[in-house]
């Protein structure tokens, strides 16, 4: 409800306007007056439900605009991730506004408290997660709620939770200061369980975020010595993980019934920070209810070193771009041509370089190696950081000159054709091979299309099968 508008009901993937007249502040203060009081965070709600009421104000306070959450207690929401759940590992739950994380909340601590039999005290700072009223909505079972009087004050009633009332699990929605992730890292070092929602889509969200990359173990800038730089193939600065992750592991809510699970943060961090990402693993529910579980097939883990060595040959097939990464992330290109099989080859040696590839950080500094590229035209690509996209993007418009198709596109393009022809009679066709994220995206075409879609085979030659029945 705007002033001055008319209403709307905004769904994820519409809107409709409820009525033709404008919002006036007669119908907002109606709204206002039937429901609890803002706090600091302009948000309240209505008691014994778990709808949340958020104020836009002007200048002078005054209400002008509210925005009506409808919260829902869900059963079963958490099928997909409750082993995860019952394991005792501190999990980390991410996804867009709306994806259902805190729905999800309210049935993790339903289940740890009525099934589990735990102590689990959830501390509430908008009462969403437990309604607004003294007395916490049903949906979370046995759990204890503890109310926070503001936002700010988070972090401390996280703390007075575990020296006040023995919890074995604690409970919280929209971690998003450094306080909240200093105050995380204390809980899970005194043996706790944490559930948490935080700000970020991604795992990568967080390793960008300073104020929350606390919550997967920080990180820090390390300047290597001479030798050790030199055995990694890598600048004298690189990044690593300051200390051990707060939670054991992350899960990125992709939507109702699909999540990426990165159920080894330790591991999976270290690994972004090489330049070296590890795939998630993906959970999702059939229409059946069955949880399925698949990982996307993963390079095979070598070296640089060893990259560079397997690459690396007297003579280079033609159609082939040589690489030399220079205060670029050698991890990074190495991953993105093995999982892409782009024509590029990365070499070490300026002589047999097509192209240099650096960072406008490098370029204006201007060192000697960059001088001799310079001074016998070789060609130098200037990135202006050194970021997974950038390097991705530079790579893909290389290859592209060399007739490289990206394989999605390709797969899409004869999923469509298949689709044509089971449309036209034939009764089923067969597609190429291919990892698992590119069949589901070749499953879901094949959905959106009302055709029936199979997976057969085993990997590395498993494949969709499309038919019209």
């Amino acid at each position: 409800m705007d002033l001055g508008r008319p209403p709307e009901a905004r769904f994820l993937g519409s809107e409709v306007v409820l009525t033709s007249q404008e919002i006036t502040e007669q119908d907002i203060q109606n709204v206002v007056e039937r429901i609890g009081g803002f706090g600091d965070d302009n948000r309240a709600g209505i008691e014994s439900t778990l709808h949340r009421f958020s104020a836009m104000r002007n200048r002078g306070g005054r209400i002008v605009g509210l925005t009506c959450r409808v919260g829902r207690a869900v059963y079963g929401t958490i099928q997909i991730i409750e082993d995860l759940v019952r394991s005792g590992k501190s999990i980390l739950l991410l996804g867009r506004p709306g994806v259902g994380k805190t729905t999800m909340l309210r049935e993790i601590a339903r289940v740890l408290a009525d099934d589990v039999r735990k102590r689990v005290i959830i501390v509430d700072t908008s009462n969403e997660v437990a309604g607004d009223g003294d007395i916490p909505h049903p949906a979370i079972g046995h759990a204890r709620r503890m109310q926070v009087v503001t936002p700010a004050r988070q972090h401390a009633v996280m703390i007075e939770a575990v020296e006040n009332h023995m919890p074995e699990v604690i409970i919280i929605d929209e971690m998003g200061t450094e306080q909240e992730a200093s105050a995380a890292r204390t809980i899970a070092e005194r043996g706790v369980q944490l559930i948490a929602t935080a700000h970020g889509n991604t795992l990568n969200n967080l390793i960008l975020n300073p104020t929350l990359s606390d919550l997967i173990g920080g990180i820090q800038t390390v300047t290597l010595g001479d030798d050790e730089a030199r055995r990694r193939r890598s600048q004298k600065s690189v990044q690593e993980r300051k200390s051990p992750p707060t939670f054991d592991v992350v899960v990125e809510i992709q939507n109702w019934d699909k999540v990426a699970v990165h159920d080894d943060v330790t591991k999976v961090v270290d690994a972004i920070l090489r330049g070296m990402p590890l795939s998630p693993e993906i959970r999702w529910s059939d229409e059946e209810g069955r949880v399925n579980k698949s990982r996307e097939s993963q390079p095979k883990a070598i070296a640089i070193e060893e990259a560079y060595e397997a690459e690396e040959s007297p003579q280079t097939p033609l159609g082939i771009t040589r690489v030399l990464p220079f205060g670029v992330s050698k991890g990074r290109v190495a991953q993105i041509v093995q999982t892409t099989r782009m024509p590029i080859q990365l070499v070490d040696n300026l002589e047999r370089a097509d192209i240099i590839l650096t960072t406008k950080q490098f370029f204006r500094k201007m060192p000697k190696m960059l001088k001799t590229a310079e001074e016998t035209g070789k060609s130098i690509f200037v990135l202006r950081r050194n970021t997974l996209p950038q390097i991705r993007d530079f790579l893909w418009s290389v290859s592209r000159e060399k007739g490289w198709e990206d394989p999605v596109d390709k797969a899409v393009r004869e999923t469509e054709v298949a689709a044509k022809q089971v449309r036209d009679g034939q009764e089923a066709v067969s597609l190429a091979p291919q990892v698992a994220y590119i069949r589901r995206l070749q499953h879901q075409i094949a959905q959106e299309l009302s055709l029936s879609s199979i997976s057969v085979g085993i990997d590395p030659n498993r494949r969709v099968t499309l038919s019209d029945s």
